[in-house]
């Protein structure tokens, strides 16, 4: 897989914090959380402009205390006891439960009868060590992106928990930014929905690398 960003750690950190709007923005967005591009402008300065409702600030929060904990601990070595932290910080204060473990009961997943496992069933800690074997770096952090996904680990905030985990790696190996475009979301949901339901993510991938990721020079 050809890599589309070499920068320096500290270079995408430096980008990372100058796109940080337009990440939380899309990442929102990617989880169906309803808010414009002007509306997280001025969530992130703090101008309450009537328009937000209290849910989705909350929700804007949690996105954004996550992306400051993974600029803090971009160097943490990534773990399951990570993923759940992560969590954790995307959805406190949203009466989401269990918050930073493991849901509990099953769900259902909009446009696919597919269900996935309940995580009693699963070996997360064994899966994501293989994946983190890959030392193409790039495919490597797709790979997690696309997982955690399908994996559906927590009760809630499964896409922005995925978002967050692949753009540690993304920036820790100055891979750029994952993101999909809000206008491409339709057609990103096509392809995730086909891996849901084949687990084979070739397609989504390819989507993802000719879409969804940002970055500083070549």
């Amino acid at each position: 897989m050809k890599q589309l960003y070499n920068m320096t750690k500290e270079d995408n950190i430096f980008f990372a914090k100058r796109k940080i709007i337009d990440n939380i923005y899309k990442s929102a967005n990617l989880e169906g959380i309803a808010v414009t591009f002007a509306d997280t402008v001025d969530f992130y300065n703090n101008v309450n402009n009537g328009h937000i409702s209290v849910d989705n600030m909350l929700k804007l929060k949690g996105l954004k205390d996550a992306w400051e904990y993974v600029i803090n601990t971009i160097d943490d070595k990534l773990t399951i006891d990570y993923i759940k932290k992560i969590h954790f910080e995307i959805c406190k204060g949203q009466n989401v439960y269990p918050l930073g473990d493991y849901r509990e009961h099953g769900v259902g997943i909009t446009g696919t009868s597919w269900r996935p496992k309940l995580p009693c069933e699963c070996d997360y800690e064994s899966e994501l060590e293989e994946i983190l074997k890959n030392s193409d770096k790039q495919d490597m952090a797709i790979n997690l992106f696309c997982w955690i996904q399908r994996s559906q680990m927590f009760q809630d905030g499964n896409k922005r928990v995925a978002n967050l985990v692949a753009n540690k790696e993304f920036i820790k190996n100055g891979l750029g930014i994952i993101n999909v475009p809000v206008e491409l979301i339709g057609q990103y949901f096509t392809y995730l929905i086909k891996y849901y339901e084949t687990n084979d993510n070739k397609e989504l991938k390819k989507f993802i690398i000719d879409n969804c990721i940002d970055g500083i020079g070549e």
